[in-house]
């Protein structure tokens, strides 16, 4: 028999706590094992519990969720984080995703649709809202031009394993597997990455994996 899959809800409405906790427990497979109304306590139950998933709101007092994903991803790297949330604005996904956050969903989504991000992200996959990637992808291609215009032959400058790098990235690979992968140091990697992000005027994983994929280097 596997074990339970185990959450951290981190959501400062209590009505909203109790209406996850109670989704989330209908599956037997899955467990509950704290809950946090702030983000100090949201990183002080990851530390303590290491639990599999928390689902992490983005505005919350003492502690907002950005750098709550930060510090639950430092004090427990196992654990993913599915941001969920009323925000759909880029910004708000971009700087989540550079945080660490595996998954992006809106409150207004289904209990289905809670239940499928919670499915992919816990296989190891990120997941965002539809409608998010629609704005992700709009945001992108709205400032094409400016950062087009940027980069003009940057892409032709890219050393092979800065092209090789680009693509590992833009599949979802963190620094870590990277290294393994292309047998080099994490650190060298990361100064690939920052080099990447340089040329093409870039600033950010995700920006780097749209931008991949408009050229072509990866299927979406």
């Amino acid at each position: 028999m596997s074990e339970k899959k185990t959450f951290l809800i981190a959501e400062d409405h209590t009505i909203l706590r109790d209406g996850l906790r109670l989704i989330i427990s209908g599956n037997p497979d899955y467990e509950v094992v704290s809950e946090a109304r702030d983000g100090i306590e949201a990183t002080q139950g990851a530390m303590r519990y290491k639990p599999d998933l928390v689902l992490m709101d983005l505005f919350m007092p003492r502690m907002n969720g950005i750098d709550a994903i930060r510090e639950v991803k430092r004090l427990s790297p196992g654990t993913k984080v599915l941001v969920l949330t009323v925000h759909k604005a880029e910004a708000y996904v971009l700087a989540s995703l550079d945080a660490g956050a595996d998954g992006y969903l809106l409150k207004e989504s289904t209990h289905a649709e809670l239940l499928t991000a919670i499915s992919h992200v816990l296989e190891g996959e990120h997941y965002l809202s539809p409608g998010i990637m629609d704005n992700v992808l709009q945001g992108y291609l709205s400032n094409r031009k400016s950062r087009e215009k940027a980069v003009g032959t940057a892409l032709d400058t890219l050393t092979i394993r800065e092209r090789e790098v680009l693509k590992l990235v833009a599949e979802g690979y963190k620094n870590r597997e990277i290294s393994d992968y292309l047998c080099i140091s994490v650190r060298t990697v990361q100064k690939h990455r920052d080099n990447l992000m340089k040329k093409l005027n870039l600033h950010s994983a995700a920006e780097l994996t749209i931008f991949a994929i408009d050229k072509g280097l990866i299927r979406s």
